[in-house]
């Protein structure tokens, strides 16, 4: 299925590569429901920016989509809308090999397999499984290494035990062949009730100086647009990823009004005036990202040159 990709349809190392050179961060957006794909690529289009749609492993399940749904919707608005801007397809946290295999087989172009609770050996292990396998389709692979905090339930004074170890992560960049790496720097998933979001810039400069592969930052809702700026124009290349999900999903559920979350199906059947106020915010969201936080707005030329 959608083996024959369109050509602003890459892998994440190409995406990412040029993130570095010019030091903005790619968004990688996650819908989540699978009409809000259309809004994402539409802002990306009307931004003239590069931009990865992402879905995970949990987000599949809680939503109830499949990855074969969710790239069928992905490459239908693609065509539909007519987008020409580098876009990446990408599975991001999941655990199970058989969703990764699904995945690469529905088109997506990226994968991420996060083993980050095993211990150091045993995620090299599945890691290298992965990359071995999604390698030989063209697809490229990231993993994680140091757990990223949960908002929802971390609450401490000292987290450094959950912060990503330089040393270890050159160590497992080297032993798996990895493209990207989700570092853990101090961002948090979910929304920051309970803690400060900040970045340590000094272990982020330290994992670039010993690792040469692109560098992702889980966690983007939220954070002050200078701190993450700052953590993707480190010299030498800093962070060239950032995933970006709960505020997409809020600015929706404030938009139609509701608190409490859809399923896709039930998405999928809200009438069709709620939905456009829904993918407007949606499209609003994206673009205020892409614009003023990732500074990835009128990236997508530099692809051509």
């Amino acid at each position: 299925m959608n083996q024959l990709k369109p050509t602003n349809v890459l892998p994440l190392t190409k995406a990412l590569e040029m993130a570095e050179k010019f030091h903005y961060a790619t968004g990688s957006f996650s819908p989540r429901y699978t009409l809000m794909i259309a809004p994402v690529l539409l802002a990306g289009q009307n931004s003239a920016s590069p931009l990865i749609v992402q879905i995970s492993q949990k987000e599949l399940e809680r939503y109830g989509i499949t990855p074969f749904e969710f790239a069928d919707e992905f490459y239908l608005q693609l065509e539909k809308l007519a987008i020409t801007v580098p876009v990446v397809l990408h599975l991001d946290h999941t655990k199970d090999i058989q969703v990764i295999k699904d995945a690469i087989a529905a088109g997506f172009t990226s994968v991420m397999i996060d083993a980050s609770e095993k211990p150091f050996a045993e995620n090299v292990k599945i890691t290298k499984e992965v990359v071995e396998y999604a390698h030989a389709k063209g697809v490229s692979v990231e993993a994680e290494l140091g757990m990223i905090g949960t908002t929802d339930f971390i609450e401490t004074d000292h987290d450094e035990e959950l912060y990503t170890d330089p040393v270890e992560a050159a160590e497992f960049v080297k032993q798996t062949g990895v493209d990207a790496l989700a570092v853990s720097c101090g961002t948090a998933h979910g929304v920051y009730m309970v803690r400060e979001p900040k970045v340590d810039f000094e272990r982020l400069s330290a994992i670039r100086e010993l690792t040469p592969v692109h560098l992702v930052l889980h966690g983007g809702s939220g954070v002050p647009s200078e701190m993450m700026q700052k953590a993707f124009q480190l010299p030498n290349g800093g962070v060239s990823k950032v995933n970006i999900a709960t505020d997409l999903e809020l600015s929706f559920l404030k938009a139609i009004g509701r608190e409490e979350r859809l399923t896709n199906e039930e998405c999928n059947h809200l009438p069709v005036e709620i939905l456009q106020v829904g993918q407007a915010a949606v499209g609003e969201t994206v673009t205020e990202k892409i614009t003023q936080f990732l500074l990835s707005d009128n990236k997508a030329s530099q692809f051509n040159q």
